[in-house]
């Protein structure tokens, strides 16, 4: 008897003791003692979140990379189209391509998301619409003619959810919808209030429409290429300019601090502030200037995020947020302060102190913040089929997050009399 005891419990020991060794092992490529991000436990792996995608006609999706091509079948991963590289900005609010993508070819090593064939399996339900394309696509001005079409597409849709019943059993709850651009899905976005969005801010929608509980934050798609071969001997005096910006400097909204930048970093040698279009062109000249500079200038645009930040992420220039408001992608996983800086709108509005903060900024804490850009970049890098811990996967991941309060919502409403209280 004793002898079986001494054995069930050396065996339990060797259980414990790797899985504990494994459980406090930190992403060991972190110079910090805190890192950004918290390497996962083998011992702890979760199964990967089962995804059923409706088979869509293509005008809803890739049939608006290609008009030429008339077919309504529905995209296998046969025949996928590469995203175009001529696309310009339409890029920076792709990541509806990059999601439908990687359920095609889903089941990798790294899948944070497998795409199941029978419904009645599915964790979440996917909505294959490439609706910030639509709006890029089909006219931007509500009183174009052009946007009758989104308009139509949208009711097209709703009208062929509306006949599922694995839309009728939750109302939409547990089905997603990546809408990164904000004027994605403009004209019947109310009918989604209730479903998962996949989103780069909440800057234009009240919280009954979008937040963060029921809701994912997306990274935009960076549209300067990811710096390969960043390895000078010193990083820190090998970027000459203390802070960068080329954008836009006339925005709505908050977007307005960046016209009073304008004024504000006048005058000083080492701050490149210049308004600029993103042409083809321009966005070479934007990467070679972030690629030589310290710090980036983060202000609001429109919405409180832009493509900027990240643009700076895989260019390994720290950047300097400024806002006052501003929610970030797969921020329960990676803390920003590790490898970004933030300032106020008050702040960094005061004459002289954002500059004077950046200039005494120390140059080991900012060796160790572009070593850290540097191990966490990987995380906003798009692709097609997907890398394992890259941004398609780690949206995935947030999404199987949300499981327990998606489940939650749903059996609220079958037993409520009324909507909600």
């Amino acid at each position: 008897m004793f002898g079986k005891v001494l054995i069930s419990f050396i065996t339990a020991l060797l259980i414990f003791i790797p899985c504990s060794i494994l459980i406090g092992t930190l992403d060991i490529r972190s110079s910090f003692q805190s890192p950004a991000v918290v390497a996962a436990s083998p011992c702890t792996e979760e199964t990967p979140l089962r995804v059923y995608m409706y088979d869509l006609p293509r005008r809803f999706n890739v049939g608006m990379l290609d008009h030429r091509n008339t077919t309504e079948s529905p995209v296998t991963a046969v025949d996928y189209p590469i995203w175009p590289d001529n696309s310009g900005l339409k890029r920076q609010h792709s990541v509806e391509y990059w999601m439908m993508g990687s359920l095609l070819n889903s089941g990798g090593n790294g899948s944070e998301a497998v795409r199941v064939l029978d419904p009645e399996h599915a964790d979440v339900y996917f909505v294959p619409f490439f609706s910030s394309l639509s709006f890029n696509t089909h006219g931007h001005r509500m009183t174009d003619p052009e946007t009758q079409i989104d308009h139509q597409l949208q009711i097209d849709l709703m009208g062929l959810l509306r006949q599922s019943k694995y839309w009728q059993r939750s109302g939409g709850r547990d089905h997603v919808f990546p809408m990164t651009h904000p004027n994605a899905f403009r004209f019947l976005r109310d009918q989604l209030n209730e479903s998962i969005q996949v989103v780069v801010d909440f800057g234009r929608y009240p919280k009954g429409v979008s937040n963060l509980n029921k809701d994912v934050v997306s990274p935009y798609v960076h549209v300067v290429d990811s710096y390969i071969g960043d390895e000078p001997l010193d990083p820190f005096e090998s970027r000459t300019t203390l802070l960068f910006f080329r954008g836009r400097t006339h925005r709505k909204d908050k977007g307005i601090v960046r016209a009073k930048f304008t004024k504000i970093l006048a005058g000083f040698d080492d701050v490149h502030y210049e308004r600029s279009f993103a042409t083809g062109e321009n966005i070479k000249l934007s990467s070679r200037g972030m690629r030589s500079s310290k710090f980036c200038l983060h202000p609001a645009g429109d919405t409180p995020s832009s493509c900027r930040l990240f643009d700076a992420i895989v260019s390994h220039c720290v950047p300097v947020i400024v806002s006052d408001k501003i929610e970030l992608p797969f921020e329960n996983e990676i803390d920003y302060s590790q490898f970004s800086l933030f300032f106020s709108f008050k702040e960094a509005l005061e004459p002289g102190y954002m500059i004077n903060q950046l200039r005494n900024f120390p140059k080991q804490k900012w060796t160790e913040m572009w070593r850290q850009l540097k191990n966490i970049s990987h995380h906003y890098e798009f692709h097609y089929p997907p890398k394992r811990e890259d941004a398609v996967n780690m949206l995935w991941r947030q999404i199987r997050h949300k499981l327990p309060e998606i489940r939650q919502s749903v059996h609220r409403s079958r037993r409520l009399k009324i909507s909600d209280w």
